[in-house]
């Protein structure tokens, strides 16, 4: 029995490893690409980025890699008969597959790590290498575009030279009240102040029009708070981005928050209703709360899914392996490619789309958090059942 287990598990562990290995770089490389394209980033904050997509990489390689291993394996043994040696020696055939579920349990156990990692460590690496490269990412989209967007304005220039933006135009939409406003001038800087998380453009002999219109050949500057200009503070973080260790408070400090703001909407319309104020209850200060107080509760609800959905994910590899390992030994293909793709095309038609709906749905606080295993569930149940099949046959 020793034999057929260490048989089993050096096969697995062979390709697993060396097909994680390969499909890791690969994604890898696309990621890197799609930052490089997508934001503008130069050769050095991409060098600086590239621990932080790892884990991202290995996020999407290692489910992936575990069933195309599995296939390859258990295909290749069903089509060369080993699995019918196995039972003409009066060998139940699940010693050939308990090895593979117990390593499965264990990679689904560290995918749930790099899941963690991935989304918390590495997001957040990426963001920050993101904003202390926003200068040089500027500079690069105005030499290849001639303009870019920051935030709620736009520039564009001429040409550039070195770090000198030639005839420079900001265009600022409006907010808050405030009208758009345009400023132009002859050349112009832009540098990023770290230490006050600013992004400052300096314009030379500049005009300005909008509410009021002047000239000036004097130094004009505009400065951008960077995170603003990424759209993302640590009060709007994403719960995605959270790590599992941080989600246990923020869920307890968002719990609080949902109570404060539903506190004040009680308070508030009884105040109305006793000064006689029914300002305080009409449509739009009563829609206002509303808002706020759905804004808070969905938040809670997403922090209250991420930790299920982690794990979820992670023990896919689990469920993959439960539908991969019966599969194709019923398909008998050497050919570990065809294999592959009839075990994955189940997955794709039951698993995904039962995930995204149940992870939807328990954002929205319509399903429990729980709900978000309902794939893995299904997915396991029919894997157990194919097993029992192939096991009776």
């Amino acid at each position: 029995m020793r034999i057929l287990t260490r048989y089993v598990l050096f096969d697995l562990l062979k390709v697993f490893l060396l097909t994680l290995t390969g499909l890791t770089l690969l994604i890898f490389v696309v990621l890197i690409g799609k930052e490089a394209v997508d934001k503008g980033i130069g050769l050095g904050p991409l060098i600086r980025m590239a621990p932080y997509l790892l884990p991202q990489a290995m996020q999407f390689a290692v489910p992936g890699t575990m069933l195309l291993a599995t296939t390859s394996v258990y295909g290749r043994m069903a089509s060369y008969n080993e699995i019918v040696a196995v039972k003409s020696l009066g060998i139940s055939p699940m010693t050939l597959v308990w090895p593979t579920l117990i390593l499965a349990t264990f990679v689904s156990f560290i995918a749930v790590v790099i899941n963690d990692v991935a989304v918390s460590w590495g997001m957040m690496g990426v963001h920050r290498v993101f904003l202390s490269s926003i200068e040089e990412v500027t500079y690069s989209q105005l030499r290849l575009r001639h303009t870019h967007s920051l935030g709620k304005a736009n520039i564009s220039v001429r040409d550039v030279d070195g770090h000198r933006l030639i005839s420079p135009t900001l265009i600022l939409q409006a907010s808050g009240g405030r009208p758009a406003w345009t400023v132009s001038a002859r050349d112009a800087e832009i540098k990023l102040i770290p230490e006050r998380g600013r992004l400052v453009v300096s314009f030379n002999d500049f005009e300005l029009q909008g509410a009021v219109n002047y000239s000036d050949p004097g130094k004009f500057e505009y400065e951008f708070s960077v995170e603003d200009l990424t759209g993302s503070t640590e009060k709007n973080r994403s719960p995605s981005n959270y790590a599992l260790s941080e989600i246990g408070p923020a869920i307890q400090e968002q719990e609080q928050v949902v109570a404060r703001v539903e506190q004040a909407n009680v308070a508030q319309a009884a105040f109305g209703m006793l000064t006689g104020d029914f300002e305080l209850l009409s449509d739009n200060s009563w829609n206002a709360n509303e808002k706020e107080i759905n804004n808070a509760r969905t938040r809670l609800y997403r922090l209250r899914t991420e930790p299920w959905r982690r794990w979820a994910n992670g023990f896919s590899c689990l469920c993959f392996v439960l539908v991969g390992v019966p599969v194709s030994v019923w398909m008998r293909f050497s050919e570990f490619i065809a294999s592959f793709f009839v075990c994955f095309l189940p997955i794709l038609i039951v698993y995904y789309p039962l995930l995204a709906v149940s992870v939807d749905k328990a954002k929205d606080g319509v399903f429990p958090p729980q709900a978000v295993w309902l794939g893995n569930i299904v997915l396991a149940a029919i894997g157990a059942w194919l097993i029992r099949r192939v096991n009776r046959n």
